[in-house]
């Protein structure tokens, strides 16, 4: 009998399933908000995909953050994004008014949800708003 061998590369080389975060996922987790843990898990051996906003988005949080008095957690907080892997894409902006005027939402949390779509990828998010159009958005992709 023949044996079957199977080699394998470290688990850091395998593909990862993409994942769509936005900034609200991202912030939990840089600006140690309530929901880190949950942001940690969620984001955890996934390939990360984000909008080219997301950094502007993130640089707000931090200035509202710094504003508050917490400055050094603004600033640690962009210093760990900087660690992070995030593939950034610019998103169609027909496709992104689109579906921001179907949806009723801003433009920024449509730019996620366009991104999800072109990606066939989940779109994590705290927003509920957000939430409950991308489950809808891409429910009804063929």
């Amino acid at each position: 009998m023949t044996q079957l061998y199977v080699a394998q590369p470290p688990a850091i080389y395998l593909v990862r399933p993409p994942l769509v975060v936005d900034c609200s996922v991202l912030a939990a987790l840089l600006f140690d908000e309530p929901q880190r843990d949950v942001a940690a898990a969620q984001i955890a051996g996934v390939a990360l995909h984000a909008p080219v906003l997301l950094e502007s988005e993130l640089v707000s949080v931090a200035l509202r953050k710094s504003r508050a008095g917490m400055a050094d957690a603004a600033a640690l907080g962009l210093k760990d994004y900087a660690a992070l892997s995030i593939e950034l894409h610019r998103v169609d902006l027909r496709a992104q008014f689109e579906v921001a005027r179907r949806g009723g939402l801003s433009a920024y949390d449509a730019a996620y949800l366009c991104l999800a779509a072109e990606l066939r990828a989940p779109l994590a998010t705290f927003d509920r708003r957000l939430g409950e159009a991308a489950a809808q958005h891409l429910g009804e992709l063929a």
